[in-house]
């Protein structure tokens, strides 16, 4: 067996050798060219070769530089997300507080308008327990009005006091004892004195140095008439004085100065429950 490979191994060659020496010169060319060709097919593919893995490599990189970003877009989106989340929780609370608050101010305006209504209600019923109670001495000059919630009984000094003098008589004195026999019925009720004098110049009283003085000492006289005499708690009161300050008339005319000097009694409910709201 091993001869037999031998001899066709041996053959083989002779066959080469044979087909060598009868190739033409122009049949050798043709296969140098083609040798040429094929040498040149193979350093171009391996160029070619080089440039693929250069694009993959680029490829690859462009690919992971995306992936990166793209890891980095679903972050943010994440977080994105989240907050977005919590400003539609935070946002629905705010909305339910806000709800909440506007309900309760819409509660405590509705007790505050309630306390007014009672204010206005009871100012109305004492102005009218006022009028019924100094019928009789609307002539000699008192008035009863309501402002600002407020009762104001108004009385001239001629119906008080003597001219220039800071003692009340006997009329002024029935007219503060029918007042304060309704203000004792109505313990709620803030009492101030106010006294009023025209703009003239007093002179001639003594110890009274101006209208202003005489004004104070009026309003502190029916303030002790009230306290000591009929019983008015004097927790209740408050005495002033405004002078010539505010004229209800013109000083010019002797009515006008009428009208002005006066002892004004205002009369205001206590409104500690609407204070107590306001502060809510």
């Amino acid at each position: 067996m091993k001869k037999l490979n031998l001899l066709m191994a041996l053959f083989m060659i002779a066959a080469t050798l044979s087909s060598c020496v009868v190739l033409s010169t122009k049949k050798y060319k043709s296969l140098l060219a083609k040798q040429d060709s094929l040498n040149t097919g193979w350093n171009q593919s391996q160029l070619n070769n080089e440039s693929l893995e250069q694009r993959i490599k680029r490829l690859q990189a462009d690919t992971a530089d995306l992936q990166a970003k793209l890891a980095d877009l679903k972050g943010r989106y994440t977080e994105l997300d989240a907050n977005y989340s919590k400003l539609r929780s935070n946002s629905s609370n705010e909305i339910n507080k806000l709800t909440g608050d506007l309900a309760k101010r819409e509660q405590r305006l509705k007790e505050v308008e309630e306390v007014l209504r009672k204010r206005d209600e009871a100012t109305d019923q004492l102005r009218a327990k006022l009028q019924e109670a100094l019928l009789g001495f609307t002539k000699s000059g008192l008035t009863v009005e309501v402002k600002n919630g407020k009762v104001y009984v108004s009385l001239t000094d001629k119906l008080l006091f003597p001219s220039g003098s800071i003692i009340i008589d006997e009329k002024g004195k029935q007219a503060l004892t029918q007042l304060a026999e309704v203000l004792k019925q109505q313990p709620d009720i803030n009492i101030a004195v106010e006294g009023h004098t025209d703009s003239q110049r007093i002179t001639n009283l003594g110890q009274i140095k101006d209208n202003w003085d005489l004004s104070v000492l009026r309003s502190t006289s029916v303030v002790r008439f009230l306290t000591d005499e009929q019983k008015v708690e004097s927790v209740r009161m408050t005495a002033t004085g405004k002078g010539q300050f505010q004229p209800l008339a013109d000083n010019a005319t002797a009515e006008g100065r009428s009208k002005n000097r006066r002892i004004e009694i205002v009369l205001s409910p206590k409104l500690d429950e609407l204070y107590n709201l306001i502060k809510q």
